[in-house]
């Protein structure tokens, strides 16, 4: 049941971080390494609607068109999940950071997607390139564009906005390792340094 009614006092960074969640959903399944096309197509959708939702609800909280579209959107994003689609660094990293760090789980998207999407184009630029398009801007970087949403929805944006102490990096970077979403990056996670590689960025 998708009723915007029920939403309006979900608080706004959880509502607004849970959003950035289903775009991690929707950008990881776009450059998955087994990407199908029924995901590609909800994907896509997924992100066009998260977009504008999002940020229209963060400007006007009251906008119930807005908030439909986000949980459409959010609903959406899942149907990779539901035809085995496999995620990426960005989900392997947040379920650590979550456990380990105790960042919420909207929050480890807002951190950690735009500095995996720049730490894979190197392998996936040509996946890249549709999520860009499904956020409005062919030409521009999708990290880019993410992280700009990010912004504009006023989330935190690193890992010291979350409050991750720098020495706590490297156990989380070893503790990804055992996630099995690591094993399905698009670039191939060699180890524990590649992880921390990422993490430094995001610092």
């Amino acid at each position: 049941m998708l009723d915007p009614r029920v939403t309006v006092h979900t608080p706004a960074p959880l509502w607004l971080s849970t959003g950035i969640r289903a775009v991690d959903h929707a950008v990881e399944d776009l450059c998955s390494i087994n990407s199908q096309p029924l995901a590609d197509a909800a994907s896509l959708h997924a992100l066009r609607l998260l977009s504008r939702g999002l940020r229209r609800t963060k400007v006007d909280p009251g906008d119930l068109d807005a908030r439909l579209d986000s949980m459409i959107g959010a609903w959406l994003s899942l149907v990779g999940t539901q035809g085995g689609v496999q995620k990426g660094a960005s989900h392997a990293i947040g379920h650590v950071l979550g456990g380990t760090a105790g960042v919420p789980h909207g929050f480890t998207s807002c951190v950690m997607l735009a500095h995996v999407l720049r730490w894979n184009k190197a392998v996936n630029a040509d996946r890249q390139k549709l999520v860009s398009e499904a956020l409005g801007d062919a030409n521009a970087e999708a990290a880019d564009l993410v992280a700009q949403l990010v912004a504009d929805l006023g989330l935190p944006r690193t890992l010291r906005d979350v409050k991750v102490p720098r020495e706590q990096l490297r156990t989380i970077a070893e503790h990804t390792m055992h996630d099995p979403w690591t094993a399905t990056n698009p670039r191939k996670i060699a180890g524990p340094e590649d992880v921390l590689e990422i993490l430094e960025m995001a610092w």
